[in-house]
């Protein structure tokens, strides 16, 4: 049968849709989210040599690390809502361009304030990046699979590090043209952002609307469909960027996030050094090791958020891991001195707060209407981006009072469980969602 007579509202019809439009975008997204986050954490691994060569301290270290999300979060919402206005096409080739560039010169970095001052920056030129594929995704897919599209993103974070971490401790060993191996590695994985960034102008479509690569009635079913849905939202939720802005909620929400991401960059930005301390392991065998943990949390985060959309619920499906990874995490601090087990704990912790990520972004983006989208995500996704800065910063501080981790996982931890506690206070019921069929 011919595309352009396949009745509307078939839904075998629908779902080669949106499988069709899934293969086209995901696969791309995944790509460029794939080296976002390598850029963003791969100082982790060039801290096993770079730190030495500069004379770091864990507190230097720690918030040199943690500082890019400063500039991330002053210019989150500025980002997202010159995104909305320029296209999505448009603004993020432009910032990974930046972004890309501002990586690999990091290459250059000579002491303290030089750190400081180019993640800052590399902060502020990735701000509109993850909030705007987050909306990007609102555009193109239905309520109904969400968490498991945005997983299929999202899993980007955990395989950055499966592949990036033996890549990075592998560069460290280069060296030529007067460069070190940390320096060859920032050059080396800054300029991939700066090529895709231009990839993007051709791949990525703004709208359905614009899809010349659907088929008319593709097209005609994609944008009947999410107009539906997103006029069913918007008549549920009636709040303006305005009104969005000092709804009470969606700082909760935001506070939610900030315990997420103080594990996810408290432990992944320093997992390196923290198994180099193990003992007796070369840079290549940390770089292998450190992927372990990565390659459960990749599967897991996929299976869980499919079982999500299969089964409707959002809540426990956030909490139940985050509280776990906490637990984990806290126990792993106690344990710093039994490798082995410590490992273990470290591992399962991943594996939680990995898990809960993509599902996280289900609970406010059900209850935005359109025309506070991209202020409200950027809001939430700002605010919790402090905890990028506050988790490494906590770690490396109580590294240099201590001279052990402990008390630095702990905190980890237990910020991670109040995120779990208020995600059973906030979370709904995913089958209630707008655009769900019940």
């Amino acid at each position: 049968m011919a595309a352009s007579s396949v009745p509307i509202n078939d839904d075998a019809f629908g779902a080669a849709t949106l499988r069709k439009v899934a293969l086209r975008l995901i696969p791309f997204m995944a790509l460029l989210y794939f080296v976002n986050y390598l850029d963003r954490v791969n100082v982790g691994f060039a801290a096993l040599t770079m730190n030495e060569d500069l004379g770091f301290s864990a507190t230097v270290y720690g918030t040199g690390a943690g500082v890019l999300f400063l500039g991330y979060v002053l210019f989150q919402v500025p980002s997202n809502l010159a995104l909305e206005r320029v296209g999505t096409r448009r603004w993020v080739a432009t910032i990974m361009v930046i972004w890309g560039l501002l990586s690999s010169g990091m290459a250059f970095v000579t002491g303290p304030t030089s750190f400081y001052v180019l993640r800052f920056l590399l902060g502020v030129a990735e701000a509109g990046f993850f909030p705007g594929m987050i909306l990007f995704l609102t555009v193109w897919f239905p309520v109904r699979m969400r968490a498991k599209i945005t997983a299929s993103f999202m899993i980007a974070i955990p395989l950055s590090s499966v592949f990036g971490a033996p890549v990075s401790t592998a560069t460290l060993g280069v060296s030529g043209l007067g460069l070190d191996g940390w320096q060859w590695l920032f050059i080396l994985q800054g300029l991939p952002a700066c090529f895709l960034g231009l990839v993007v102008l051709r791949v990525l479509t703004d709208r359905p609307e614009n899809a010349g690569w659907l088929t008319d009635s593709e097209r005609g079913w994609l944008v009947k469909t999410l107009a539906a849905e997103h006029q069913q939202r918007d008549a549920a939720n009636t709040a303006n960027l305005r009104q969005t802005l000092f709804n009470p909620k969606f700082y909760l929400f935001g506070l939610m996030y900030f315990g997420m991401t103080i594990c996810l960059y408290g432990l992944s930005l320093w997992l390196p050094q923290i198994v180099k301390g193990f003992g007796g392991l070369t840079n290549m065998q940390v770089g292998l090791l450190t992927a372990v943990p990565y390659v459960f949390a990749a599967a897991t985060m996929y299976f869980w958020c499919a079982h999500s959309d299969k089964s409707g619920e959002r809540k426990m499906h956030v909490a139940l891991p985050v509280i776990l990874g906490g637990l984990s995490l806290a126990v792993s601090g106690y344990l710093i001195d039994s490798p082995g087990l410590a490992f273990v704990a470290l591992s399962i912790a991943s594996l939680g707060t990995y898990a809960a990520l993509p599902l996280f972004w289900t609970l406010p983006t059900a209850v935005l209407g359109s025309a506070a989208a991209a202020g409200g995500i950027a809001l939430v996704n700002a605010i919790g981006n402090i905890g990028g800065y506050v988790g490494p910063v906590v770690v490396g501080y109580f590294k240099d009072q201590t001279g052990s981790y402990t008390y630095g996982l702990l905190t980890l931890g237990l910020f991670s469980i109040l995120s779990g506690v208020l995600a059973l206070l906030m979370g709904h019921d995913g089958r209630t969602e707008p655009g769900r069929v019940r």
